[in-house]
């Protein structure tokens, strides 16, 4: 059955166009079935967006990128450059394609983890992670991103509350000298790791 973590969706392609209404920025997006969030902004990248703390002249590593929702607005609102790697074909596909709508220094990788981006360095990453793949797909990216953060960088994640919150906290502060539980709002929580 294809969902947003299959990587060559077989359901047939039925795109629409969404507008974002985040950080003060209107932006158009388009998206499709079988990726995630096909309808527009879910809660939980709403509530990342609202609070992550994107550094002047910033490199961006958005992770699971999806249809390009984090990568495009951070992009569109910090005019940062930004890498993304997402392992659904066509998601990356709109992702690229939203990238270049909206102007967006950037590009996409199609991949699993970080394997598409070895020896690359940015500032920080962004994850809302394929809770339906389960913990031994995303728990291992957790700590693996320390090798792509430039010093002084973070993770920052999101996650319902109900599905593992404080069990992937525990996880990060495993893996880092600082662990920010950042946010909780609506059933979300958000953390930053450095």
């Amino acid at each position: 059955m294809d969902h947003y973590f299959s990587a060559t969706p077989k359901a047939p392609s039925e795109e629409r166009d969404v507008l974002l209404q985040v950080l003060g920025e209107e932006i158009r997006c388009t998206t499709d079935r079988a990726v995630f969030a096909s309808r527009g902004l879910d809660e939980g990248t709403r509530i990342l967006l609202e609070c992550v703390e994107v550094p002047h002249a910033a490199r961006l590593l958005d992770l699971g990128a999806g249809w390009g929702a984090i990568a495009v607005t951070l992009g569109v609102h910090y005019g940062c450059e930004v890498l993304c790697v997402e392992r659904n074909e066509r998601a990356a596909g709109l992702c690229q394609r939203n990238l270049e709508r909206n102007k967006v220094r950037g590009r996409v990788l199609v991949g699993d983890g970080f394997a598409p981006v070895a020896g690359e360095r940015v500032d920080l990453i962004t994850l809302n992670p394929p809770i339906r793949a389960g913990k031994s797909v995303y728990y291992p990216w957790l700590e693996e991103a320390k090798q792509y953060l430039r010093p002084g960088g973070a993770l920052w994640v999101v996650v319902r509350t109900t599905q593992g919150a404080k069990s992937l906290e525990r996880e990060l502060w495993a893996h880092y000298d600082t662990v920010r539980e950042v946010e909780i709002k609506r059933g979300y929580r958000v953390y930053s790791a450095r």
